[in-house]
């Protein structure tokens, strides 16, 4: 899985209590100028629409939430949330993607329910999300797709921008309840979204030589390319390892059913580490 979490440092959050089509807010059948005008924005900010809803039953009452969430490279996160009744108010999420954000939030946990999207996120995700949400109730949301439906049950926790996979429920409470102390482990983590892959793997080959860290301990601080693999300098925080040079060479996946949906059989590139080194 190391490698495999989709870029990004903002998300937009839109609750969305009715069904998901299978492409999320875009299939969404909204207002056509306050859509048009969400998704532009998006785009220019770079940031990912998600559809997000609350575990198990479903309010029927009240206004939805909308939310904007930011990872910064400095490592400082902001969040802006509002809410919205008619179509026309997410318009206020356009104004959020131009502002800065406010810091002093939680993180947001969600967890990719998107059935109609893989019928595996939603098998797997549900009972994933139900586990954390009766955990952190005000922190856990299904989301729409997040990438990577092969490992289902995928959480992503945003801003933090950390994706995990192969999750169950067991196993996503001892995992969330471990990242909110600060401690990373190797063993479901698919990667930091602000990274490239190579450099998630990277990561992850050091979390799981020297056990785990938080978000900001390590630093990738040169990637050079060196023949058939790849060379990635990584600088760690006390009392982590200072200096660490990981050696990965990139292999092709066997052919494989990556996804529930998928028409055929496929393969992906993966970074295997040859070599973990203190220097």
């Amino acid at each position: 899985m190391a490698g495999t979490a989709s870029p990004g440092l903002v998300w937009v959050l839109v609750e969305y209590r009715g069904g998901w089509p299978p492409n999320g807010f875009d299939g969404l059948d909204l207002e056509a100028g306050t859509k048009a005008l969400v998704l532009s924005a998006a785009r220019t900010a770079g940031a990912r629409v998600l559809l997000v809803r609350r575990p198990g039953p479903r309010r029927r009452h009240g206004p939805n939430s909308w939310a904007v969430v930011r990872h910064h490279s400095s490592g400082a996160y902001q969040q802006l949330w509002g809410t919205w009744d008619r179509d026309e108010d997410l318009a206020d999420i356009v104004t959020a993607l131009a502002s800065p954000g406010k810091p002093g939030f939680p993180p947001v946990i969600l967890i990719c329910a998107h059935g109609r999207h893989d019928p595996c996120c939603a098998v797997r995700g549900r009972p994933v999300g139900r586990a954390l949400g009766e955990r952190w109730p005000e922190l856990v949301w299904e989301c729409s797709h997040v990438g990577g439906d092969r490992f289902a049950a995928n959480a992503v926790v945003v801003p933090d921008g950390v994706y995990y996979g192969g999750l169950d429920a067991q196993s996503s409470v001892a995992t969330i309840e471990e990242h909110l102390a600060g401690r990373i482990h190797a063993g479901y983590l698919r990667g930091y979204t602000d990274l490239s892959p190579l450099q998630q793997a990277a990561v992850a080959a050091v979390l799981e030589r020297f056990g785990p860290a938080g978000r900001h301990d390590y630093l990738v601080t040169e990637t050079l390319h060196e023949g058939d693999h790849w060379r990635i300098h990584i600088t760690g925080n006390p009392p982590h390892p200072a200096h660490i040079d990981v050696e990965l060479q990139p292999r092709r996946s066997p052919q494989c059913q990556l996804t529930c949906l998928a028409p055929a059989e496929g393969s992906v590139l993966v970074y295997e580490p040859t070599s973990i080194r203190r220097t």
